[in-house]
């Protein structure tokens, strides 16, 4: 099984993305990790000729719809079986999202006062997981204002993340929700009252059709001005051109029965801006990774962007 993130170096060290080129083929193995790797023309036709053959091969339907039913009790599986040791928590989002605390560290130069309502900041993490991404949230600042909401469709992984150290009760309220659900009427927020929005390698676990439908749902929850930040993986990445159990084009189940989708940044801008969103940024990161001690490399496809709601004219 694959469900690589980026595991690169320790975001104090390293630059955001798009910023570390590979000028000499000599210097490869210097680094963890160089952006923007350039493709021959053979390897994309490579790699566009193995998703075409995956597609001829896709299977069958009756496992297709077995698999798709059973997607929340995949993940329950899952997250029993690694609990909270298969992925690493997320500091680097601190270096690629600093819009999160951006208000906070502006003010407290300016102002020795209390400014700011607990709840100043409200942030939702879809698909939160065991906590990767909310607890590093909780830990950067112990007197922020922010308040996290999150949501997974695995209750085994929200009663995880309450019990993980660090998880503060009176900052953060996990829920289990299955954000492609038709009504969000059960949701613990109100409308226009989130400032950000974050899908951390978690859209593309959603099945193709019901992604904007997500979309739509979140615009009608965020704030005038609030943000989406947004990084999974991209289309041609080394873990796609691996797998064997192609449900459709573009669209996997891992072997654990988790499912799985490559996006391109067109349909990374149609989804959101369908509903709404102004693109604010939209990046598509074909990193080299290397394993230096094994001289080994490796290409990984992500896709980072951001995408506000208008304000209100």
């Amino acid at each position: 099984m694959d469900i690589t993130e980026f595991k690169g170096e320790d975001s104090n060290q390293r630059p955001q993305f798009g910023s570390r080129f590979l000028q000499d083929e000599d210097d490869v193995y210097e680094h963890n990790a160089w952006d923007n790797a350039e493709w021959t023309e053979e390897q994309l036709e490579v790699a566009m000729k193995k998703v075409e053959n995956q597609v001829k091969n896709s299977i069958e339907i009756t496992k297709r719809d077995e698999l798709i039913e059973k997607a929340n009790e995949h993940w329950d599986v899952f997250y029993g079986k690694h609990a909270n040791r298969f992925f690493k928590d997320r500091h680097w989002l601190f270096v690629e999202f600093p819009e999160i605390f951006a208000h906070q560290s502006t003010e407290k130069k300016n102002s020795s006062e209390e400014v700011h309502d607990p709840n100043s900041k409200v942030l939702l993490e879809v698909g939160c997981g065991v906590g990767n991404t909310v607890i590093p949230l909780l830990k950067h600042d112990p007197d922020s204002k922010l308040f996290v909401y999150c949501c997974d469709f695995s209750n085994v992984a929200i009663e995880l993340l309450k019990a993980q150290q660090g998880f503060d009760a009176t900052r953060c309220h996990p829920f289990v929700f299955n954000v492609s659900d038709e009504s969000w009427e059960d949701v613990p927020f109100t409308e226009n009252s989130l400032d950000f929005v974050l899908f951390i390698f978690v859209l593309s676990a959603l099945l193709p059709e019901r992604m904007k439908h997500v979309a739509r749902c979140i615009f009608r929850y965020l704030k005038p001005g609030g943000m989406v930040l947004f990084r999974d993986y991209g289309r041609y990445d080394m873990a796609q051109l691996r797998f064997k159990n192609c449900i459709k084009e573009n669209f996997y189940a891992r072997g654990d029965g988790t499912l799985v989708y490559y996006f391109t940044e067109e349909e990374v801008r149609d989804i959101f801006c369908s509903a709404g969103f102004e693109e604010k940024q939209n990046y598509v990161d074909k990193r080299l990774q290397v394993n230096r001690s094994k001289k080994i490399t490796m290409f990984r496809v992500w896709i980072q962007a951001k995408f506000r709601k208008p304000f209100v004219k």
